[in-house]
């Protein structure tokens, strides 16, 4: 029995109770037609849109049209390309078309690799998952689907972006003649891998692009996506997240600038109060109900290297972030145990009624955190001693922490903080550029920490009443 790809996706949405939306419509039509043609194909949607799912349902509808199709599944991870052959082997089992397919043996229906019931005598079985470490070597397909193989962490720096083309290009030997290739995903860098251009990655692929808004400016999914949810999260999002997910618009890391212009000042001091062994902190009238401190420490004078910068951000209960102290520590040559910054540290906290404060480790780093939890014992501080390691390129880092605050104006600014170096840093700041950032680092390791919530109640067992007090795990 021969079946049209769009019905066999309406029959299981039917047997789902799901309509099947216009733009799932149209990506079967698109995919039918590719494999038809054996054609390498580049299917690009927003972010949400089904794509995977629909993927799925691609692959169960080849192998009911051939049960003798060798399906290699490709993602960032292993995991990821498991979940793909899991939700293929679910559509075959529940699917009304394909049942018959389920193999009678249970070994052929492993949650990684599985084999239909095929009249061929044949190596590879019918579907096959693999992360993009794993070893290809001997592996024959007629459908390789590359399902989200480009992400954060496959793409951002240039040598991932090497390694990832290098990876991929070793699926030219494990596709068959008269195969298919099929790529499933969203841009996650201006050099990005799907690139149909003359010279680029995918050279000669057709592509369907499918961004959230339809030519007419409507949506693509109105159900799902009204007007009202796409700028929602166009706000969350921030605008370059927005138009490389949303939008499918590969964005320049080094077109990122942070605009000052969107910063909103405040002035004031913190207002610390106790009542009825209730503690709160507020700015300007306006409670606080977390905050957040990152120290990015260096060992050498920042006129010659990085600075070692403090920095702490408040958050109120509608989300805005007081962006309240900045501090560039001095640092003494001689001081190689950096008792003197643990100091320095120990006052800021202390000043700005800080719960906790985190350390990040890389390189010199390491040892910081028990000096400091040690000052602040000498101190009677009740304030935890966190530690962070950064992974993610320092440009990516800053930008993902001040791109949607500022493009929502949400980040409110103390006074003092423009007389500081932050602010020259931030206005010259331009990813690659080679100047000093120090203190946008420190703050974007602020905006990306989680915030501890601050207590609304003493702390008791103190001998002085004291909101800062946050357990260390």
């Amino acid at each position: 029995m021969t079946v049209d790809l769009t019905e066999f996706v309406w029959i299981w949405n039917k047997t789902q109770n799901l309509t099947t939306p216009r733009h799932h419509r149209r990506m079967c039509r698109y995919l039918k037609e590719a494999w038809e043609k054996r054609q390498p194909a580049l299917l690009m949607a927003f972010r949400n849109s089904g794509k995977s799912t629909l993927v799925g349902l691609f692959c169960a509808w080849v192998l009911k049209q051939n049960p003798d199709t060798r399906i290699l599944i490709m993602s960032a991870d292993y995991e990821l390309a498991k979940k793909m052959v899991r939700n293929i082997k679910r559509i075959i089992e529940r699917h009304p078309l394909t049942q018959s397919l389920k193999p009678p043996q249970k070994d052929q229906w492993a949650s990684d690799r599985f084999t239909v019931r095929r009249t061929q005598e044949l190596r590879d079985p019918s579907v096959l998952a693999r992360g993009l470490g794993a070893n290809i070597t001997g592996c024959r397909a007629d459908l390789i689907v590359c399902d989200d193989v480009e992400v954060p962490k496959t793409c951002d720096t240039a040598l991932k972006r090497e390694d990832l083309r290098q990876k991929l290009s070793e699926l030219d030997f494990v596709l068959v003649p008269n195969g298919m290739t099929l790529y499933v995903g969203t841009p996650h860098t201006y050099e990005t891998i799907y690139d149909i251009s003359s010279g680029g990655f995918l050279a000669g692929f057709d592509v369907l692009k499918m961004p959230i808004y339809r030519q007419n400016g409507d949506s693509w999914w109105p159900e799902r996506f009204s007007k009202t949810r796409i700028d929602m999260i166009r706000k969350r999002s921030g605008p370059a997240k927005f138009a490389s997910q949303m939008l499918l618009k590969p964005c320049r890391l080094t077109d990122g600038r942070l605009d000052v212009r969107n910063l909103r000042w405040y002035t004031g001091a913190l207002d610390y109060r106790e009542t009825n062994q209730t503690a709160e902190l507020k700015i300007n009238g306006t409670r606080m109900v977390g905050a957040s401190c990152f120290w990015d420490p260096s060992f050498a004078k920042k006129e010659q290297s990085d600075g070692s910068v403090i920095a702490c951000v408040f958050q109120d209960d509608a989300g805005f972030y007081y962006l309240h102290d900045v501090r560039y520590l001095t640092v003494d040559d001689t001081d190689v145990s950096a008792s003197d910054q643990c100091a320095q540290v120990a006052d800021f906290v202390q000043a700005n009624h800080l719960p906790a404060v985190q350390v990040e480790t890389n390189g010199l780093g390491k040892f910081l955190p028990e000096i400091l939890k040690q000052t602040f014992r000498q101190r009677r501080l009740r304030c935890a001693v966190l530690t962070q390691t950064s992974k993610t390129q320092k440009d990516q880092r800053i930008l993902d922490a001040f791109d949607v605050l500022l493009a929502n104006r949400a980040l409110m600014v103390h006074g003092s903080v423009k007389q500081s170096a932050f602010y020259q840093e931030m206005q010259e700041w331009i990813p690659g550029g080679g100047g000093h950032d120090d203190g946008v680092d420190a703050v974007a390791g602020c905006l990306l920490s989680a915030p501890v919530r601050l207590p609304k109640t003493v702390y008791q067992p103190t001998a002085t009443p004291d909101w800062r007090f946050f357990k260390e795990e």
